[in-house]
C-alpha cells in the first residue's frame, strides 16, 4: 500500500497562490478590451505619422540595420524574415513574408518600399515564390523613411525580450499614410486608405505650411483624388470630397477601355487598365462564367493578351451587339467597375487612440510630427557640434603650445591628463582627446585647418540655435525638404478622374426604350417593349396582351421609358418608387412578376395606381391625386424625395375610399375629373392648396348615389378629351366644351352613357398624335391610332373602338403611347 504524501504538490509549486473572486462580466470586458487594444495598436492599424503597421515598420528597420539599402546587393528574403522574427516580431514567418512581399509589389504599392528580386506575385493573383528563392533590399524611397533615425528623432521601445530597442515610429520624411495608403481589419473597426500621388500630397502639405487657414477646396487644388498603382479611372468627385472632408467616402473606379474594329464590321473591347486590387484571372473567369450562363449577352470571345508590353484583355462582341451597352453591363456585373470604400482610420496621439481623420487632419498630424523631427534632429546636431567644437578648442590650445604639450606628456607618467588639465585649463574630454592622438598627428596638426573647422562649427551652432528658437524657420526647412523629395521621387498621376453627373450611372446599363407596363388585380406586373404591339385599325379585335391566372384581371396599363421613375400608389395611400428598368421584362403574353418581389408592400396592400416621370426632386412639380369617392389632394413632388424601400404615406384615405388617379402638374393646370356614369367637373388646380403627405384632401366632385370617379386628366387647351366605355365605345370631345365650374360640384355631362355603350372606363386628354392601348378583362390588348376615333360633342354615344372575341368581355383599362410609324393598315387578329 502506497504511502499518502504529506504535502500537496500544487501548493509546493505555488506556495503563495490564492484564489481571487471576480465578477465574470467585468473581467471579460476588461480582458476583451485589452485584447482589442493590442490588436488595434500592435497589428492592424497604421500610425498617422509614418503610415505603417508594426510589422511593416519592423521589416524596414531590420533591413536598415542589416545595411540592405538601395546601393547594396540583394539578400535572400529568408534572411530578412528571420531577422525580423528573431529581433522584433514574434509571430508567424508567413505573416512577415506576406507583408514584405506586398511592400515590393508594383500593383499594390504606389511607391514600393522594398526592391524585390524574383517572383513576388502578379496582378493575376499568382502567389510569390517561397522566401528561400526571392531576394530583397530597401527601395530608394524607403531611405527617406529611415533618414535621420540615428539622430534621436523618434522614441524607442524595448523589443519582445528586451534584448534591443526598436523605433516606435519611423521619421518618414514624406507623408506615407496618404502616399501608399493602408488597409486593415482590427477588432470592431477597420481602415481603408487609398494611395495618392506623392507630388500632389506634398503640394497639399506645402499649401498648409504657407497658409494655415487653407480650406478643403484649397487642398483639393493639389490633391485631386486617390492615385492607384494599377491606374484606372475614378468616376466623379463627390465620394472623394466626402472622404477628404469626413474621413469616409466611396469612389467608383473603372477599367480603361477602347473599342477596336476587326473582322467584318465587328467590334471588340480592349481593357488596358484595371481597378485597384482586382484579380485579373478571376475577373476573366467571372466574365466567361456570366457569358456561359447568359447573364452577359453580346460577347463571343474573351482572351488575355497581356505581355511584357502591358495589360490587354480582349472582349470580342457579336456582330449585332451594341458595344456601349455591353460595356456598361460589364461595368455593372463585373469588377471592371468596382467601389473603393474609403475609411481613413489611423492611430493618433502617440499610437494611443484610433481616429477617423479628414485630409486636413492627416496633413496637420504629419506636419506636426515632421516639425518635431526637425527640432529633435537639430538638438542632436547641436549637441554633436558643441561637443566637436569643445574638442577643437582643446586641440587649438595644444597646437598653440605643441612643444610644451609634448614635454608634459613625455615627463608625466601616470598623471599626464591631470597635468595637461592643470596647465592649460582643459577639461577631462579635451585632455583625453589630446592624449588619444598619435604622436605623428600631434606633430602635424594644421592650425589653419582646425581653425576653419572650428569656425564652421561655430556657424552651425549659431544656425542650430536659431532654428530651435524660430518656429517659422522650422517650417521653412520642412517645406524645403518636402519639395526636394517631391522633385526627386515625384511622378505624374496614373489614375484619371472623370467628371460625371452621377457617379454610378445605372441608366447606361439599359438602352432607353418605350415599354408597356401592365399590372393585374392579383399584383402581377411586367414590362414589355411597345414595339411588340403593332397598331390596328379602329374596330380591331386586338392581340393577346397578357396571360392571366384564373379570376385575375388587368387593372392598370400605361407606357413609359425604361429610364423613367415609376411611382406605385397603393390602396392604403402609400407610395413606392422604382426605375422602369427594374421592372422585369416579359413577353406580351406572359403573366409577369408578382409585385411583392419588386416592392416591399405590406400584407393585404394592393397597388392601385402608377405614375411615371423623370425626377422626383423638382420643387416646381406637384402630384394631383383623385380618389374613387371624389376627394382630391395636391402634394409637392419634393415631399417624395427620400422614399424608403418600405414606402411612405402620400395620402390619408377615408374609410372605404381608394386612390384612382395621380397626375403630374406644374401648379397652374386645369383638372378634369370624370365619373363612371358620365359626369365630369373641370376646375383650376389652384382651387386645391398644396398639403402635407398625410393630409386627407378636399372634395373634388360631388357624386350621385352609386356613381364613382374613373379618372382624371389635365384639361389642356387645344386638345380633346378621349373617353372609353366598357363595351368598347369611345369619342373625342374638345377640351373647350368643358366649362370651368366650382370644385366640389356635380359637374356637367361628359358622355351619353347607355346600355349599348356601357359606363365609362376612363378618360385621357389627347392631341390626336398618339396611339391608344385598350386592355379587356380577358387580357386582350389592342393598339389603334387616336386620330381614327371621331370627335363628337359631350352628350353623344361615340363610335365603336374595339370589338370583343368573347361574349361578356369588356374594357377595363386604357393607356396612351407614341404613334407607331409602320402601323398596319388592315385589322390583324390573333
Amino acid at each position: 500500500m502506497s504511502k499518502k504524501p504529506q504535502y500537496d504538490p500544487e501548493e509546493l509549486r505555488y506556495p503563495d497562490q490564492h484564489i481571487v473572486e471576480r465578477s465574470l462580466v467585468p473581467e471579460m470586458e476588461k480582458s476583451y478590451i485589452e485584447y482589442a487594444m493590442s490588436v488595434i495598436v500592435g497589428r492592424a492599424l497604421p500610425d498617422v505619422r509614418d503610415g505603417l503597421k508594426p510589422v511593416h515598420r519592423r521589416i524596414l528597420y531590420a533591413m536598415y540595420e542589416d545595411n540592405l539599402t538601395s546601393d547594396r546587393p540583394f539578400k535572400k528574403s529568408a534572411t530578412c524574415v528571420g531577422d525580423v522574427l528573431g529581433r522584433y516580431h514574434p509571430h508567424g514567418d508567413a505573416s512577415v513574408y506576406d507583408a514584405l512581399v506586398r511592400l515590393a509589389q508594383d500593383f499594390s504599392m504606389r511607391y514600393m518600399l522594398v526592391d524585390g528580386h524574383g517572383n513576388f506575385g502578379s496582378v493575376d493573383g499568382d502567389p510569390p515564390a517561397a522566401y528561400r528563392y526571392t531576394e530583397a533590399r530597401l527601395a530608394k524611397i524607403a531611405g527617406e523613411m529611415l533618414r535621420d533615425i540615428e539622430k534621436d528623432t523618434v522614441d524607442w521601445d524595448p523589443n519582445f525580450d528586451e534584448s534591443r530597442k526598436e523605433p516606435r515610429v519611423l521619421p518618414c520624411r514624406f507623408p506615407n499614410l496618404l502616399v501608399n495608403g493602408s488597409s486593415g481589419i482590427a477588432v470592431g473597426m477597420a481602415t481603408n486608405i487609398p494611395p495618392h500621388n506623392l507630388r500632389e500630397v506634398i503640394g497639399a502639405c506645402i499649401c498648409v505650411l504657407d497658409n494655415p487657414d487653407a480650406t478643403l477646396a484649397d487642398l483639393m487644388e493639389h490633391v485631386q483624388g486617390p492615385d492607384f498603382p494599377t491606374k484606372g479611372i475614378i468616376m466623379g468627385r463627390a465620394g472623394i470630397r466626402a472622404a477628404y472632408a469626413t474621413g469616409r467616402g466611396r469612389v467608383v473606379v473603372r477599367a480603361r477601355h477602347e473599342f477596336e474594329e476587326f473582322g467584318n464590321n465587328r467590334t471588340r473591347i480592349i481593357i488596358t487598365e484595371l481597378p485597384y486590387q482586382v484579380n485579373k484571372r478571376m475577373l476573366i473567369k467571372n466574365m466567361a462564367d456570366q457569358v456561359e450562363d447568359k447573364r452577359l449577352e453580346g460577347i463571343s470571345n474573351i482572351q488575355d493578351e497581356t505581355d511584357r508590353n502591358g495589360m490587354r484583355i480582349v472582349i470580342e462582341l457579336k456582330r449585332d451587339a451594341n458595344p456601349q451597352v455591353v460595356l456598361n453591363r460589364l461595368f455593372a456585373q463585373t469588377q471592371l467597375q468596382s467601389s473603393f470604400a474609403i475609411n481613413m482610420l489611423a492611430l493618433v496621439q502617440n499610437q494611443s487612440q484610433p481616429k477617423i481623420l479628414s485630409l486636413r487632419h492627416i496633413i496637420d498630424e504629419y506636419l506636426a510630427f515632421q516639425e518635431e523631427i526637425i527640432v529633435r534632429r537639430t538638438r542632436y546636431d547641436l549637441k554633436k557640434a558643441q561637443e566637436r567644437a569643445h574638442l577643437l578648442e582643446g586641440l587649438l590650445i595644444a597646437q598653440d603650445n605643441i612643444d610644451e604639450v609634448i614635454r608634459i606628456i613625455r615627463t608625466s607618467y601616470d598623471n599626464a591628463k591631470e597635468n595637461l588639465m592643470q596647465r592649460f585649463g582643459l577639461d577631462d574630454v579635451q585632455a583625453q582627446a589630446i592624449l588619444d592622438m598619435r604622436l605623428k598627428a600631434l606633430q602635424g596638426l594644421d592650425r589653419e585647418k582646425l581653425q576653419n573647422e572650428y569656425q564652421e562649427l561655430e556657424e552651425k551652432i549659431a544656425y542650430y540655435l536659431r532654428v530651435l528658437g524660430d518656429e517659422n524657420l522650422v517650417k521653412a526647412i520642412l517645406k524645403e525638404e518636402l519639395q526636394a523629395i517631391s522633385d526627386k521621387y515625384g511622378d505624374d498621376r496614373k489614375t484619371e478622374i472623370q467628371d460625371v453627373e452621377d457617379e454610378i450611372d445605372i441608366e447606361d446599363l439599359i438602352e432607353e426604350e418605350e415599354c408597356v407596363f401592365t399590372l393585374t388585380a392579383n399584383g402581377y406586373i411586367k414590362r414589355t417593349p411597345v414595339s411588340e404591339y403593332a397598331a390596328q385599325s379602329k374596330g380591331g379585335m386586338g392581340k393577346k396582351g397578357i396571360t392571366t391566372r384564373d379570376e385575375d384581371t388587368v387593372v392598370d396599363v400605361f407606357t413609359a421609358s425604361t429610364h423613367d421613375y415609376i411611382l406605385f400608389f397603393t390602396d392604403t395611400g402609400k407610395v413606392y418608387k422604382k426605375k422602369g428598368y427594374l421592372i422585369p421584362e416579359s413577353g406580351k403574353a406572359a403573366k409577369g412578376t408578382n409585385i411583392v418581389n419588386i416592392l416591399q408592400v405590406e400584407t393585404g396592400e394592393r397597388v392601385q395606381a402608377m405614375l411615371h416621370f423623370r425626377e422626383t426632386g423638382d420643387d416646381q412639380l406637384y402630384l394631383f391625386m383623385t380618389t374613387r369617392n371624389g376627394t382630391v389632394k395636391r402634394l409637392e413632388v419634393s415631399a417624395l424625395k427620400n422614399l424608403r424601400n418600405n414606402g411612405i404615406r402620400a395620402l390619408t384615405l377615408d374609410e372605404g375610399d381608394r386612390l384612382i388617379d395621380v397626375l403630374e402638374t406644374h401648379g397652374s393646370e386645369r383638372i378634369l375629373i370624370a365619373t363612371h356614369d358620365g359626369q365630369a367637373v373641370c376646375f383650376d388646380e389652384t382651387d386645391v392648396r398644396a398639403m402635407g403627405r398625410t393630409a386627407v384632401g378636399v372634395r373634388g366632385i360631388r357624386l350621385r348615389e352609386g356613381d364613382y370617379v374613373v379618372g382624371a386628366a389635365l384639361a389642356q387647351p387645344g386638345k380633346t378629351v378621349l373617353s372609353i366605355t366598357e363595351r368598347g365605345f369611345g369619342k373625342r370631345t374638345p377640351v373647350e366644351e368643358y366649362r370651368i365650374t366650382a370644385r366640389g360640384g356635380l359637374g356637367i355631362r361628359n358622355y351619353m352613357v347607355t346600355e349599348k355603350t356601357g359606363p365609362i372606363v376612363g378618360i385621357k386628354v389627347v392631341d390626336g398624335a398618339e396611339d391608344l392601348l385598350l386592355v379587356t378583362e380577358a387580357g386582350i390588348l389592342i393598339r389603334t391610332a387616336v386620330e381614327n376615333i371621331r370627335v363628337a360633342g359631350r352628350a353623344t354615344q361615340g363610335v365603336i373602338v374595339m370589338r370583343f372575341k368573347e361574349e361578356g368581355d369588356h374594357v377595363i383599362s386604357m393607356a396612351l403611347t407614341d404613334r407607331e410609324q409602320d402601323a398596319e393598315k388592315e385589322p390583324s387578329h390573333e
